[in-house]
């Protein structure tokens, strides 16, 4: 997987490339990546801080910066 923005159809993407995108963006938070959605405090709070939760957030709204190729 390459970083590069790309706005690629949710619906298209097998289960397993969603969840390596969302895997992979998740650790990317855990290790301290700024977020790419704009979250108030008491929207983290309900989030509980949980990195995966939050990187499911960017995933539906098409934001994560990580391109899918196929061979």
């Amino acid at each position: 997987m390459f970083m590069n923005e790309i706005n690629w159809p949710k619906d298209r993407l097998t289960k397993y490339e969603k969840a390596r995108i969302i895997g992979a963006r998740s650790l990317q938070i855990s290790m301290g990546a700024p977020f790419l959605v704009k979250l108030t405090p008491k929207r983290l709070e309900e989030l509980k801080y949980d990195p995966l939760e939050i990187a499911k957030l960017e995933f539906e709204q098409g934001i994560i910066p990580i391109e899918v190729l196929r061979d």
